[in-house]
C-alpha cells in the first residue's frame, strides 16, 4: 500500500449558512423586546443605523444624494450665552404637566404592614421584640412557619408570653395572619366576623377536606344537619381567604403587559392586517455618515464607513424580510381561520405549520419562527400566534379543532343542571351524537386543561 499526498478535485454539495442568512434567521425568531434589545445594541456599535421618525420627512434608504445642510456651530451656542436661570420660567406648551400619577408608588409589604401595626399595638420593649421575631417568620401568605416554642426557646423566655403576643398580633390586619395552619386561619377569620353557628367550626374543624370534595352527604349524616345548611356553611367557607398575605405586592413580581406584534381591524367588511412599528421598528441609514462617506478622501475613514453601511443594509434588509414573513404568515392564518374571527372559538379549525408554510411557500421552521412569542390584537382579543394551530379530530361535519371541542365541553357544563351535573361519559355521549367522536378519556383530559371540576365537585343540593 503507497501512502503519499495527492490533489485531487471533486464536487460536492452542502449547505452553507451565511452570516447574513443566520442574521435574517435569528431576528425572525426574536420576540419584540429581544428585537428592540438586538437593535439598540447594533446603533450602540454602528453609528450608520437610526431608528425611523415617522414624525419626519427621511429620505429613500435607496438614494445617494442628500442635501448641503450645513450648520453654523459657534451660532448655535452662542444663542445660549445670554440665558439666566431663574426661579420660574416660562412653561413649554407642548410639555406633558407633571402629575404625581406618572411617579411609580412604594407598595408596602406584609412584614412592613406588620411592623407598623406592632409598634402601633405593643409598647412594652420585651413583647414588641418578640413580635418583630415572630413577624419575621411569617411568609409571603401570612403564616407562621416557624413553631413557637422554638422562638421561645431562642428568645429566652416563656411559652405563654409568645402565645399571648402571637394572638396580638392574629387581630392585625390582614385578617387571619399569623396562623399556624389552614384551620387556625379559617378560625381567626370566622371569629372576626363574629360567627356563632357551632357547626361552621366543626366544619372548619374536622371537615375541610370533606369540603374539597364536596361530600356534603357525609357532612350532612355525621353532623345531623340538613343537606342545604351543610351546603350553606361549605359556600360560606369558600369565601374566606385562604392565604391572607397574597393582597400584598411587595415580594409580587411586576405585571407585565404585552403589546401585539400584529392588529388585526375589521373595516368595511374585510379585514385589515396591521404591522407594529414599535415591535418592528423601520431603520434609515444616517445621513450626516452618508455625505461623510461621499466626501471623505480618508481610505481609512472610507473602508470603516462602507464596512458598516454594508452590515446596516443587512440589517435593515433582515428587519423587513421578517415584517414581511410575519405579514404573510398572519395572512394565510386569516385565511385558514376566519371563522373564528366571524363566530369564536367554536369555529376553530385544525391547523398545522405546515399548512401554513405550504400555503406561503417557505419551510416549517419559518412559519414556527414567525410565530414563537408574536402576538395579534383581533376584534376578538389578544392572541398568540401559536393560539391558531391545534390539532383535531375527524367528525361528520369535518375535523373540528381541540380548542373549538373544548368550547364545546365547556358551554355544555356552563348549561349542565346543577344538581344533575353532566359526567365525562354523558358528555362523551352528547359530542357523539353531534358527529364528535371523542372518549371519556379525552374529555376528562380536556376537563382538566380547563380547570373544570368533576361532576361529583360541581354538583349542588
Amino acid at each position: 500500500m503507497r501512502l503519499g499526498y495527492d490533489l485531487t478535485l471533486e464536487q460536492a454539495q452542502k449547505l452553507v449558512m451565511t452570516p447574513e442568512l443566520r442574521q435574517a434567521i435569528q431576528l425572525l425568531q426574536f420576540t419584540s423586546q429581544e428585537l428592540n434589545q438586538y437593535l439598540e445594541n447594533e446603533m450602540e456599535i454602528n453609528p450608520l443605523l437610526e431608528v425611523k421618525n415617522n414624525s419626519k420627512e427621511h429620505e429613500n434608504i435607496d438614494e445617494i444624494e442628500s442635501k448641503n445642510e450645513e450648520i453654523d456651530w459657534e451660532e448655535f451656542l452662542g444663542n445660549y450665552d445670554d440665558i439666566s436661570y431663574t426661579i420660574s420660567s416660562p412653561r413649554d406648551k407642548n410639555e406633558k404637566e407633571v402629575t404625581y400619577d406618572n411617579f411609580v408608588t412604594h407598595s408596602s409589604s406584609l412584614k412592613e404592614h406588620l411592623l407598623l401595626q406592632l409598634n402601633l399595638n405593643i409598647c412594652d420593649k420585651i413583647d414588641r421584640l418578640i413580635g418583630k421575631i415572630i413577624i419575621e417568620s411569617i411568609d409571603e401568605n401570612g403564616y407562621l412557619v416557624t413553631p413557637i416554642d422554638s422562638l421561645a426557646e431562642d428568645l429566652h423566655v416563656s411559652l405563654e408570653r409568645v402565645e399571648k403576643v402571637l394572638l396580638q398580633i392574629q387581630t392585625f390586619d390582614p385578617v387571619g395572619v399569623g396562623a399556624r395552619d389552614l384551620k387556625e386561619c379559617l378560625i381567626i377569620q370566622l371569629k372576626d366576623r363574629n360567627i356563632d353557628d357551632e357547626n361552621v367550626y366543626r366544619i372548619v374543624e374536622d371537615y375541610l377536606e370533606d369540603v374539597a370534595h364536596n361530600r356534603l352527604l357525609k357532612m350532612s349524616k355525621e353532623l345531623g344537619i340538613e343537606l342545604k345548611k351543610v351546603q350553606d356553611i361549605c359556600d360560606y367557607i369558600k369565601t374566606l381567604e385562604p392565604k391572607p398575605g397574597r393582597c400584598f405586592s411587595g415580594d409580587v413580581e411586576e405585571v407585565k403587559y404585552i403589546t401585539p406584534d400584529i392588529t388585526l381591524r375589521y373595516l368595511d367588511g374585510e379585514y385589515i392586517i396591521i404591522l407594529n412599528d414599535i415591535t418592528a421598528p423601520r431603520l434609515n441609514i444616517n445621513r450626516f455618515y452618508r455625505e461623510l462617506m461621499s466626501k471623505s478622501d480618508d481610505p481609512n475613514i472610507i473602508e470603516f464607513l462602507t464596512d458598516k453601511l454594508n452590515s446596516a443594509m443587512w440589517v435593515i434588509k433582515s428587519i423587513e424580510q421578517r415584517r414581511m414573513t410575519i405579514y404573510n404568515v398572519v395572512e394565510s392564518i386569516l385565511k385558514f381561520q376566519k371563522d373564528f374571527f366571524e363566530r369564536g372559538e367554536k369555529a376553530l379549525k385544525p391547523l398545522t405549520l405546515k399548512d401554513v408554510a405550504d400555503d406561503i411557500g417557505v419551510h416549517e421552521s419559518t412559519v414556527s419562527r414567525a410565530t414563537n412569542g408574536k402576538y395579534i390584537q383581533t376584534p376578538r382579543g389578544l392572541f398568540e400566534l401559536k393560539y391558531f394551530f391545534t390539532s383535531g379530530v375527524t367528525s361528520g361535519k369535518g375535523d373540528v379543532s381541540a380548542t373549538s371541542i373544548k368550547a364545546m365541553i365547556r358551554d355544555l357544563i356552563e348549561k349542565e343542571d346543577p344538581k344533575k351535573p353532566l359526567s365525562d361519559q354523558k358528555i362523551s355521549n352528547i359530542l357523539k351524537g353531534k358527529s364528535i367522536s371523542i372518549s371519556r378519556r379525552t374529555v376528562a383530559k380536556y376537563r382538566d386543561e380547563m380547570d373544570i371540576p368533576s361532576s361529583s365537585i360541581r354538583r349542588r343540593y
